[in-house]
């Protein structure tokens, strides 16, 4: 999967079970009417038990330049939980995820379908609010890794 390019994603959640983000690069489109996203992501992340319970989460699409938030996310710098929520600049949109402000952009999304499959789970999330944020050139990771990728 190395040889296979991503953009960087921080997908974030937070609600009556806690608050949480990780970096992802398995998120894509699923459907446009109505909207539609799904994230991938171990079953072994208490992420996922996170995203389930709160029944939300956003997906933020990373500006190049963003490494040390990808990394933080990814576990890398020794922060968990809200703890990851120190670095960037957050708001939020209508569910109560976090939202990156500096995101290129954020879909906020209500959790609607979840899918075991093998070692992972599908969330699959309407989305019910939507940013765009400043322009630029997007986080990839490709080769092990980040790569920006000009708009």
């Amino acid at each position: 999967m190395a040889s296979v390019a991503g953009h960087v994603h921080l997908v974030t959640t937070a609600g009556p079970s806690g608050t949480s983000g990780f970096t992802a690069i398995a998120v894509a489109s699923v459907s446009d009417d109505p909207p539609t996203l799904l994230v991938c992501l171990n079953r072994k992340s208490a992420n996922g038990g996170l995203i389930e319970a709160n029944g939300v989460f956003a997906v933020n699409a990373l500006a190049a330049g963003a490494e040390v938030l990808a990394e933080t996310f990814a576990g890398r710098r020794g922060l968990a939980g809200a703890a990851r929520f120190k670095e960037g600049l957050w708001s939020q949109l209508v569910t109560g995820s976090p939202t990156l402000d500096t995101a290129l952009v954020t879909f906020d999304c209500r959790v609607i379908e979840v899918k075991p499959i093998a070692t992972h789970a599908i969330f699959i999330g309407q989305v019910e609010a939507l940013r765009v944020g400043p322009g630029g050139p997007a986080l990839a990771y490709f080769g092990r890794g980040y790569r920006s990728i000009p708009r």
